[in-house]
């Protein structure tokens, strides 16, 4: 599955998604300002999301901001600190489930919600 994103700033969701919760770049196209793709990676390999500027040629009416997505971690704790020192902003904190998940939730710049947790799936 590749969530695809759209940022007012894509630029700026680059550098925020790499440095708060440590996707890795893998691909970026520009057209003059604008990024019409890039492709950042899950650094265990497990999944990839992607992303571009928002305009009225790529949107396709959706929303920026409107996103809830869920990403697997071997360490929600660590990765609740690297994502508040970069300035995300803690929505939910993190908490024990009953089934097992450790998970936490945060906003990105845009509005977008990022749960982590330790629950794969099943």
């Amino acid at each position: 599955m590749w969530p695809c994103l759209s940022y007012r700033d894509a630029r700026a969701a680059i550098r925020f998604l790499a440095d708060a919760f440590g996707f890795v770049e893998r691909a970026c196209y520009t057209e003059g300002d604008a990024v019409a793709h890039a492709e950042l990676a899950w650094p265990s390999g497990a999944g990839a999301i992607m992303l571009g500027s928002a305009d009225e040629s790529n949107d396709l009416d959706r929303p920026t901001g409107s996103a809830l997505l869920y990403v697997v971690t071997d360490d929600p704790d660590a990765l609740l600190a690297r994502a508040t020192a970069a300035g995300a902003e803690v929505v939910r904190d993190l908490k024990d489930e009953d089934y097992g998940n450790r998970t936490f939730t945060v906003r990105d710049p845009e509005g977008n919600l990022w749960s982590f947790g330790t629950y794969p799936g099943s």
